[in-house]
């Protein structure tokens, strides 16, 4: 086994002893949209969405909330509370280097979000007859342009926090804004048009439609990918500005 493997391993460990953080991160998204889908005016075609169920339009919505979860608040919280403690200070003097624990953080958290993803995609088929996406190739390219388009902001965030609770508040502050954008409370169908105009142009607006537009056999408008892409190459190059290891 590599260094990084064992680091990412003994991560993912320590993860799993925060029964909080798996129930938010692994479990809540599936229950919310086992919730969502349990409201009988969901499954029934709607009128104002050209016969589309609301559920259809929430599952993409619950998976961006799931990304949202992990990169916005699990990341920065526990970067900024490993230089805090002086623990990226510490590693820095041995073959372990700081840089490896951030690749091992980025690569489980992108390994919970694949597994959250696959979770909800089921429930949504087996319970409510959600379809898969029928654009495969389209579905991982939106979905991994929104995924690092948010750690790209979640390091930024981390790089930015004074300590682990900032990180924490931080993120809390910019979970609510980022979700609205990406419809959680508004599907973005049901918006008006300049509500949908201002969401196109947030990381996980662009993402959901981007979801959306695969699951329906589109791949992603090029307005969105422009979008993830500037989100993503702005929050790193700040992030890689401002990092500090201690």
């Amino acid at each position: 086994m590599t260094a990084l493997t064992k680091l990412t391993l003994t991560e993912t460990k320590l993860f799993f002893r925060e029964p909080v953080g798996v129930f938010f991160v692994l479990i809540f998204p599936a229950l919310l949209l086992v919730i969502l889908g349990s409201i009988p005016s969901f499954r029934q075609p709607n009128p104002d969405l050209g016969g589309a169920r609301v559920i259809n339009l929430y599952a993409p919505i619950v998976i961006a909330m799931s990304i949202a979860m992990l990169a916005l608040s699990g990341l920065p919280q526990l970067l900024a509370t490993y230089r805090e403690k002086g623990i990226l200070r510490r590693m820095a003097v041995t073959p372990v280097r700081p840089i490896m624990v951030l690749t091992a953080q980025l690569v489980m958290c992108a390994v919970m979000s694949v597994a959250t993803t696959a979770v909800v995609l089921a429930i949504g088929r087996i319970a409510f007859d959600v379809e898969l996406p029928r654009q495969i190739a389209a579905y991982a390219v939106a979905y991994l342009l929104s995924v690092v388009a948010s750690l790209a902001i979640g390091l930024l965030i981390a790089a930015l926090a004074p300590s682990g609770k900032g990180a924490g508040a931080i993120g809390s502050v910019l979970f609510f804004p980022v979700l609205l954008g990406a419809g959680l409370w508004l599907p973005r169908d049901l918006m008006p048009v300049w509500g949908r105009r201002i969401s196109d142009f947030t990381p996980l607006g662009a993402g959901v439609q981007s979801l959306q537009d695969a699951a329906g056999g589109a791949w992603p408008q090029l307005l969105h990918v422009a979008v993830m892409l500037s989100w993503t190459i702005g929050a790193g190059a700040l992030a890689v500005r401002f990092f500090r290891w201690e």
